[in-house]
């Protein structure tokens, strides 16, 4: 609830039949991962054709729309901004035409060295319309497409070229690829149906589809799914992965399984060891929903305090995230949720969350139940302190907004009034997530990053004025 915002999310179908229902539902399911605006490209038999928009998946692709699309594959994509403004124009996916033909682009994850490459290439002479990284990606595609007249040979040129976290999934003609970026910043999965094959950011469209979950995109590997197989390129290996550890503890649906890992019960753990870590004297355990019901369920199950529902969510308000400033974001979580007192009244409550970013959201939730007669208010986080910002697909880009930036974690209980606060450890959460520390992105909460950024301190790097 008051966790960071949400990156993008792909999907990519080469099937034997229309794929408009098929990709249609596929959007649905990883609506979570963005919901600012959404498109489908599709091949129809003579060239690629592009059907987007700002606005949910069903409000982009209402029925007209979705009628209009027909042919056997396409990619389609659900944004959140997090590099590019918001807007009709840098809603994905992208399409170009080139010598060679036509292809589509989309992107989840941010590129680190985008804003260097534009200036490169703009003082080359080449012109962009839109201000997004992920045009940058397809621009360098067709180029080297019509370098290499091999599909698989150019976007392996273009890896070598851009930096950070992306996983795409490209429509060259009526060719439906599936890329992950050596680190493994985000996932991205293949399914198969009866129909032919699929890629998606999130498991869970595998289960909703009925299909059957073939593999894991491994970082740096490019797939290519003709409706009857499934061609793996050997991939770009690196000696460490860097897992967004955000896609367990917030981004991804629970009933995901992203490399191997359960999200569900991923946040269990965590909160099972935040019950270690960060114990207290209470009566009840509440989450806050959706995301830190898993969390709390953990938390609850290791302290033997009750755990029950607290708050009511109205699921049919404005989406507050996107909502132009502070005072009416926080008229939003007042519409959104609402305190159950028979759960709440003169008991000392628990509130287990996922994360706290600038903390107003939850200062307000406190409030809320304050108000709703609570004798105690304690504040259990299945996440470290944030401490520095993404590059690589999350929206926390400035360190002023994080609040805590220069506080204490009593400092911070004093902000959001609590009575008092904890937080997992960085060992308990790569405990919880059952990956070594050095496979995964704990750069938000280290301030160590996985990939070299001007100004900030390499996870290899033993001081921020060395090499290495």
């Amino acid at each position: 609830m008051s966790g960071p915002k949400h990156s993008c999310g792909v999907v990519g179908f080469a099937l034997n039949t229309n794929i408009a229902p098929f990709i249609y539902r596929a959007l649905r399911v990883i609506q979570h991962r963005g919901q600012e605006s959404a498109g489908v490209s599709f091949y129809d038999g003579e060239g690629i054709q592009t059907v987007k928009g700002s606005g949910l998946v069903h409000e982009v692709l209402d029925a007209e729309r979705l009628a209009s699309i027909e042919g056997k594959s396409g990619i389609g994509h659900v944004r959140y901004s997090t590099a590019g403004s918001k807007g009709d124009l840098n809603s994905q996916p992208m399409s170009v035409a080139t010598l060679h033909g036509q292809m589509a682009l989309a992107h989840n994850g941010d590129i680190t060295n985008a804003d260097e490459l534009r200036r490169s290439y703009l003082q080359k002479g080449w012109a962009f319309l839109t201000d997004s990284d992920s045009e940058i990606i397809l621009r360098l595609l067709s180029r080297d497409s019509s370098s290499y007249h091999d599909p698989i040979r150019a976007i392996k040129n273009v890896m070598s070229i851009i930096d950070g976290a992306y996983s795409l999934t490209i429509l060259i003609g009526d060719r439906v690829f599936g890329v992950r970026d050596p680190y493994g910043f985000h996932p991205l999965c293949v399914g198969r149906l009866s129909e032919g094959y699929f890629l998606a950011s999130e498991s869970a469209v595998v289960d909703i589809l009925q299909g059957e979950f073939v593999c894991d995109v491994g970082p740096g590997e490019i797939v290519e799914i003709p409706p009857d197989s499934v061609k793996i390129s050997p991939p770009h290996k690196l000696s460490n992965t860097a897992h967004c550890m955000f896609e367990w503890v917030y981004f991804a649906r629970p009933d995901s399984v992203l490399d191997g890992r359960e999200t569900y019960q991923v946040r269990r753990n965590i909160g099972k060891i935040l019950a270690k870590e960060c114990p207290v004297d209470a009566d009840v355990v509440i989450p806050v929903p959706d995301s830190g019901r898993a969390h709390g369920l953990g938390f609850a199950e290791e302290s033997g305090i009750s755990y029950e529902e607290g708050f009511m969510k109205n699921r049919h308000v404005e989406r507050t995230f996107i909502l132009p400033d502070q005072k009416q974001r926080e008229a939003g979580v007042s519409l959104k949720l609402n305190p159950i007192r028979s759960t709440i009244q003169g008991r000392r409550v628990v509130v287990v969350d996922d994360s706290i970013v600038r903390g107003t959201t939850l200062r307000k939730l406190v409030q809320m139940l304050r108000k709703a007669g609570a004798k105690e208010v304690h504040v259990r986080i299945g996440c470290p302190p944030i401490i520095s910002p993404c590059y690589y697909g999350v929206d926390m880009k400035s360190r002023d907004q994080f609040v805590a930036t220069n506080r204490s974690v009593d400092e911070i209980a004093d902000l959001i009034t609590a009575d008092s606060l904890g937080y997992i450890s960085i060992k308990g959460l790569v405990e919880a997530l059952g990956f070594s520390e050095q496979d995964l992105c704990l750069a938000c909460v280290t301030g160590r990053y996985p990939t070299v950024i001007a100004g900030e301190s390499h996870r290899f790097q033993r001081r921020l004025d060395s090499d290495f």
